[in-house]
């Protein structure tokens, strides 16, 4: 996989994981204030789709991982 394909894993599942931490209708309910950690994620998909700078993607390529194209 390439870094862009590792982090929209990451993100997808970091919005997933909150939505049901955070979503009082979930049985997995911790606290509403997850929901900020859904909002905190998505502020920075929409970040990094308008600047192309995405720091989790400067990461794994330093870990080595490919950028793809």
């Amino acid at each position: 996989m390439t870094s862009w394909q590792i982090t929209r894993v990451f993100a997808g599942s970091f919005i997933l994981i909150s939505l049901a931490l955070g979503v009082s209708a979930s049985p997995l309910f911790v606290s509403a204030y997850w929901l900020w950690f859904t909002a905190f994620v998505g502020f920075n998909l929409l970040q990094s789709g308008l600047t192309r700078w995405c720091p989790l993607e400067i990461i794994l390529r330093k870990f080595g991982v490919s950028a793809g194209n």
